[in-house]
């Protein structure tokens, strides 16, 4: 029953990193496969499956409104040619270019990820990378890693608060959970940026860039850590900020102002050149004007108060009954499953976005007849095969999780395992962000059972809860439908398991030294 229930997860690996198959073909396949595991082995009536599909339709519905504008806003950008001008803006900021690869790889796709989430940093940050010269393949790559620390505080804390929610704990136990998975964050925050510089230059990469990722990790991973004691909600929005200011006053230093590029670096295509200062229509801020018009947007409904409170009044959910396989396996009912407040939620700030932008440019003149006709070809063309995708994704776990799949997976690995459990419990968080393309859903997934383990076993709660939010950030860069943002704004559609295969063992070698440190503390040091 365990081999059956990991069947499609590893079906889904084969597929994508060995063969090569794109994320579209692969993913109905892994479908295919969990809805007949579960008909059969698992006792699951089709009339459930049938709901829980329709969840997971809904469920990447919502991931979906962020995906298509965020592909259209990517078009209308490149259609005004706004990233010749973004790159001379870049430029002139610091004509560094490992720090301008910093600035919208790693900090400024971090500053997203604070305030949106739902794969933003991702379909925003990627063409950015692309439009300096990096290769359209590892800017996906440099972007799922750099933005993915930010998913468990990001977004306003939502994962954060579904996982304190789902755990049902309170008191003291909140903070010291807050303290494990800040020091495993941070950990993974450096990684982030230490990759950034391995993948440019290797060892000459690393020793150019070096201190201002410690600088800027310090900033990041160590001021989330701080903050996170007091205030959960900004503990990774504020630091993000003043990282994103740093990184551009770093850009005006002695050893990081001057004009610096490594010659051969394998990542670089600096063959399209930006156009001549003297001939440019836009100044980088016209250019960037439609991600300023989505930071102040989704500052201004996110962070007032009243403002937040009077939008979010209108909620669209549906009810879903209660279901029970044959074994027992119990689908609880909800009211209103995943409800989505149109008036706060990203998708709606990146059309507001794109609404702007479009309008500016054309006025410009940047944008010529017809011009709102490719875009939309263009736009349709990548979203298709991405949309096809996540809707599998979000169904395959959805279904495994009502037949209880899911459970039967999660519960064989700790029988087995005993306290040597803490190692894998940042894995499984990382398994639950890859499952459902969420940290947040890895956590609403996995909380209640990670924190029924730790007390079974007499581990550390805060330790292993802290562990498990801290696997599903790092399982965020993994995640099927960021992946597909990625390589979808950046015309890599159906190189996903290439991307896979890239970022997978850095994000399993990173959840592996967590689960290590964890065991030490919490196991051989009763900490």
């Amino acid at each position: 029953m365990w081999a059956a229930a990991v069947l499609p997860i590893v079906l889904l690996l084969v597929l994508m990193v060995k063969l090569n198959w794109p994320a579209a073909k692969a993913a109905p396949v892994a479908l295919a496969v969990a809805v007949i595991v579960s008909l059969t082995l698992y006792r699951t009536d089709i009339v459930t499956v049938g709901l829980e599909s329709l969840k997971g339709v809904w469920s990447a519905l919502v991931i979906l409104i962020v995906v298509w504008p965020a592909i259209i806003i990517y078009e209308i950008t490149n259609e005004a040619q706004a990233f010749d001008a973004l790159k001379l803006g870049i430029r002139k900021m610091s004509p560094h270019e490992l720090i301008q690869m910093m600035a919208l790889g790693w900090i400024f796709p971090s500053f997203l990820q604070g305030i949106t989430g739902f794969g933003v940093a991702v379909a925003v940050g990627a063409p950015l990378l692309c439009g300096i010269g990096v290769k359209p393949l590892y800017s996906v790559i440099i972007v799922l890693l750099g933005h993915s620390w930010g998913a468990t505080f990001g977004t306003l804390a939502l994962a954060w608060q579904a996982l304190i929610t789902q755990s049902g704990i309170g008191g003291g136990l909140v903070a010291d959970t807050a303290l494990w998975a800040g020091i495993f964050i941070w950990f993974y925050n450096f990684v982030g940026g230490f990759c950034l510089c391995w993948f440019y230059g290797r060892g000459k990469g690393l020793k150019e860039g070096l201190p201002a990722v410690l600088i800027l990790s310090t900033i990041q991973g160590g001021g989330q850590l701080l903050l996170g004691q007091v205030n959960q909600t900004l503990a990774c929005f504020l630091p993000t900020c003043v990282a994103l200011v740093a990184v551009l006053l770093m850009g005006r230093t002695r050893r990081y102002g001057r004009a610096w590029q490594l010659a051969g670096s394998a990542i670089m295509d600096r063959s399209r050149t930006a156009q001549e200062e003297s001939g440019e229509t836009l100044g980088f801020n016209q250019a960037f004007l439609p991600y300023y018009v989505l930071t102040g947007v989704t500052l201004f409904c996110l962070l007032i108060g009243p403002v937040k409170a009077f939008l979010e009044q209108w909620q669209i959910g549906f009810a879903f009954p209660e279901r029970v396989t044959g074994y027992g396996y119990v689908t609880p009912a909800v009211e209103s499953y995943s409800p989505l407040a149109p008036l706060t939620y990203p998708g709606t700030f990146l059309i507001i976005s794109c609404f702007v932008g479009y309008v500016y440019f054309k006025a410009r003149g940047c944008i010529g007849p017809g011009g709102l006709g490719r875009i939309l070809r263009r736009a349709v063309k990548k979203t298709v095969p991405s949309s096809v995708a996540v809707i599998g994704f979000i169904v395959t776990s959805k279904v495994m999780g009502c037949s209880g799949q899911v459970s039967v997976l999660a519960e064989g690995i700790v029988s087995v395992l005993g306290v040597g459990y803490a190692f894998f419990a940042p894995i499984v968080g990382l398994l639950g962000a890859f499952m459902t393309s969420s940290n947040m859903a890895s956590n609403i997934l996995f909380a209640e059972f990670q924190m029924t383990t730790a007390e079974l076993l007499g581990l550390s709660v805060p330790g292993i809860l802290g562990a498990q939010t801290a696997g599903g950030a790092i399982g965020s860069a993994i995640c099927p439908g960021n992946i597909v943002l990625g390589t979808s704004t950046t015309g890599q559609t159906g190189e996903e398991g290439t991307v896979l295969g890239k970022v997978l063992p850095i994000t399993v070698a990173c959840a592996a030294i967590c689960g290590v440190a964890l065991f030490i503390c919490a196991v051989l040091l009763h900490v």
